[in-house]
């Protein structure tokens, strides 16, 4: 069923229609875009003497879309070439040409009489088998086609995207009573596995599941400022982290939003119910209808609730003063509940530490979850039919680490209940009913599965994907093999084993490596295959810097270079294990990470992968076989006698490593030979990463694996090695680059050049090794390497010394 989603057609090229064709054509769909045609012309198309007629005026406003996405930041687009896949045109000229289409996607403004005429005319070149959906992000779905035909009505629903849908995962789908049922589930599928989302049934409802809980909490939170007589920067000093929210917390997550947006969803709420209750919780504040009317719009508009201005330090962000209507030097929120919730080592003393002080912070947080959490439970079953698709909703939609009844378990259900009694609160059906039951919490957790509560007093089991292996079940299961403090082995099944990291950031020290020479040795001898993954917010950010600058401080150079040779030779028991190894990278995968990763015999990515050996930002070199890595992949298919060529693939080489690029993407990632095209696979859903890199190694392992032989490498010797160094002295006299930048790439071009060997010398992997151990030893002595690696540490960012 999957397949049969090929072509796609989206209508409206405004910025969310233009980042859905951007996304479709991401997952590899080619697509059209169509937007209205123009009533009048530019002034640019005047001055070339264009008419109302010609084409490239006729498709302007859908090429306008598409343009967008090219220059767009964060990127909607996984690789700029991608935007080849999308094919532009207009509403009149094009109209017949959505028949070609395997899904169509209507995204325009939100008003219901154009819906109704846009579907009307949308029926008349619908062909039988066509799917049909609308974005809208609150208007009813089934008022939309009440006058179309029931043929076409049944595959119809509604596909609420959320933006940027390159990187939120949400997708709610909203079926009316007239959708097919096997539509619905082609659609959920589909959606999973083809564009990588994560994917709620919502019933068509005002604002729908995700936007009518997350505009509530943004308008309560509203309204305790308001009434507190607190500041934006304050109240965002407890929404944000603290509460398990994103770093944006209200008020900047308002700027980013739209106050406009804000407004047109509240109202959409508010003109849409019927209790007074939640029409006074909707209504729009006076002060955030005067900043609209002032132009005050958010980041959109350059001010909202925040705005940046240049001062005589440089830049500074400014807030609003709610009470003055000025704006102000911003000022954090100070409480011991913030501490305690940040010290904090799970999430449900986190919320614990916060939600039940008796603090400033403490009174405030409270408030807001237990309004969010009794509008929550009081709105099930109207919005929809479980807990775990509202929980799934504000997680994969607003980016909650918990959802509300995740949250609810965390706080204690009877404590908390407690507490909202006291203070007059009536409390929900669904909660009292569960209380009723005996129950301490909504979700039953077992180490094979999750149950949830659910209206009627039972507990059903929690559907997960098949294709989503969870790592932490496993270790509950025992499932286990040997780990220490830096690493896991773990059974994932069929044969097949998983090198999981858990030290802190995922960063690579000898508990790290002792685990990967454990991982060969077990594997080898009693398994088919590894995958080397992790369910951590990243896949690696690289070794151990801490270590590797006390080592070097204290000029502790054998024990320096002990753990060097340790990660080259773990790096190259990876290689020559003789049995597939397959690595599962994702997120920051960046240094040592990158290291770990290229040995493989094959990468399975996920889309949202950041590759990048950046180890000149911290005044070093790729220690681990990085440099040799790079240089067998961009040299395997080069004549070691063709000199030009050789250089050209080592100079990419250079330009990658000394620049630290990082990728943008998995796609992007191949541009720097960081994932090879035909080879290595991407999975657009991260959820099903593991499953994924388990399969290709069971694909190796059924084809008879044998391990690669070690390859004779061509460099390009001491010619080569002028060349670079040429190419780096040129940039240090432009200013381009520091005295110590130059040294550091001198130092790698010494590497990479395969040192002052004959140009097109073949030499021996060791051989790359030692003198990348040398250089990455020799840098990590310099003063100046160490004030970098130690700015990293203490800055979190690079220093250019």
């Amino acid at each position: 069923m999957l397949a049969r989603i090929k072509q796609a057609a989206v209508i409206g090229a405004g910025v969310m229609g233009a980042a859905i064709a951007g996304h479709l054509a991401n997952a590899g769909i080619r697509t059209l875009l169509l937007d209205i045609v123009p009533n009048k012309l530019t002034e640019k198309e005047e001055a070339k003497g264009l008419t109302l007629e010609d084409k490239s005026v006729r498709n302007r406003l859908a090429r306008t879309g598409l343009e967008r996405l090219l220059k767009e930041k964060p990127a909607p687009l996984f690789h700029k070439k991608i935007a080849e896949r999308i094919e532009v045109g207009n509403l009149e000229d094009d109209l017949a040409r959505l028949g070609e289409a395997d899904w169509v996607i209507e995204a325009v403004v939100e008003n219901l009489k154009i819906k109704q005429d846009l579907f009307s005319r949308i029926e008349k070149v619908w062909k039988p088998g066509m799917i049909v959906s609308s974005n809208t992000s609150g208007i009813s779905i089934r008022d939309m086609v009440k006058e179309c035909s029931p043929e076409f009505r049944k595959h119809f629903l509604g596909t609420h995207f959320f933006n940027p849908p390159r990187y939120m995962k949400l997708l709610e789908i909203i079926p009316t009573p007239d959708t097919d049922a096997a539509i619905v589930e082609e659609m959920k599928a589909f959606a999973e596995e083809g564009l990588g989302k994560g994917v709620v049934f919502a019933k068509d409802t005002p604002n729908f599941i995700a936007n009518r809980i997350g505009v509530y909490g943004l308008a309560i939170t509203f309204q305790k400022m308001l009434e507190d007589g607190l500041g934006p920067d304050e109240v965002d000093t407890v929404t944000g982290r603290a509460m398990g929210r994103p770093k944006s917390a209200t008020f900047r997550t308002l700027d980013l939003v739209g106050l406009d947006t804000f407004i047109h969803v509240s109202n959409n709420v508010r003109e849409n119910v019927d209790d007074p209750d939640e029409k006074k919780a909707f209504e729009v504040p006076a002060l955030l209808q005067k900043m609209v009317e002032k132009g005050w719009l958010g980041a959109k508009s350059g001010q909202g609730f925040f705005k940046k201005v240049k001062g005589q330090k440089g830049s500074e962000i400014l807030v609003l003063d709610p009470a003055t209507g000025e704006y102000r030097p911003r000022k954090k929120l100070k409480a011991p509940s913030l501490e305690m919730a940040k010290r904090a080592k799970t999430k449900k003393e986190q919320f614990r530490a916060l939600v039940y002080a008796n603090d400033a912070a403490g009174k405030l947080a409270w408030h807001i979850t237990k309004k969010v959490l009794l509008y929550s439970a009081s709105r099930i079953p109207e919005i929809a039919d479980d807990i775990v698709s509202v929980d799934r909703a504000m997680r994969w939609g607003f980016n909650w680490d918990l959802g509300p009844f995740e949250v609810w378990d965390a706080i204690g259900v009877e404590k908390s209940v407690a507490k909202m009694r006291e203070e007059g609160e009536t409390i929900p059906p669904l909660v009292e009913e569960l209380l009723a039951k005996g129950g301490t919490s909504f979700y039953d957790r077992q180490p094979d599965h999750d149950k949830a509560f659910h209206l009627g007093g039972t507990f059903s089991e929690v559907e997960e994907h098949p294709k989503f292996i969870s790592l932490a079940r496993l270790k509950e299961q025992g499932k286990v093999i040997q780990s220490n403090r830096g690493a896991s082995l773990i059974d994932i099944g069929d044969d097949v084993l998983c090198l999981e990291f858990h030290s802190p950031k995922n960063a690579i020290a000898a508990d790290i490596i002792q685990m990967i020479n454990t991982s060969v040795k077990e594997v080898s001898a009693n398994w088919r295959g590894l995958v080397v993954g992790n369910q951590g917010a990243n896949f690696c950010v690289g070794a151990n810097l801490m270590l590797i600058l006390m080592e070097a401080q204290d000029q502790n150079w054998p024990e320096l270079d002990l753990m060097v040779r340790q990660f080259q030779k773990a790096m190259g028991s990876l290689r020559t294990m003789d049995r597939p190894v397959v690595a599962a990278p994702f997120g920051m995968t960046l240094g040592g990470g990158v290291e770990v990763s290229l040995p493989a015999d094959r990468l399975q990515a996920s889309s949202e992968t950041y590759m990048g050996l950046v180890e000149t930002g911290v005044g070093l070199i790729p220690g681990g076989g990085g440099n040799k890595e790079m240089l067998l992949r961009w040299t395997a298919d080069v004549d070691p006698k063709d000199a030009i060529g050789l250089q050209n693939r080592v100079n990419k080489v250079f330009e990658t490593i000394a620049m630290a690029k990082v990728s943008t993407s998995a796609e992007e990632a191949k541009d720097h030979g960081f994932l090879r095209e035909g080879l290595d696979g991407v999975s657009l859903n991260q959820d099903h990463l593991i499953f994924d890199a388990k399969e290709q190694v069971l694909a190796l392992s059924r084809t008879g694996y044998r391990a690669p032989e070690p390859k004779k490498i061509p460099v390009v010797g001491e010619t080569g090695y002028n060349t670079l160094r040429l190419g780096a002295y040129g940039l240090l006299q432009s200013g381009y680059i520091s005295e110590h930048d130059y040294k550091i790439a001198s130092k790698l071009a010494y590497v990479l050049s395969g040192g002052t060997v004959p140009e097109g010398t073949l030499v021996d992997e060791q051989y790359l090794l030692d003198i990348e151990r040398e250089a990455f030893l020799s840098l990590a002595g310099e003063p100046k390497s160490q004030q970098r690696m130690q700015y990293m540490l203490t800055k979190n960012k690079p220093l250019r010394n």
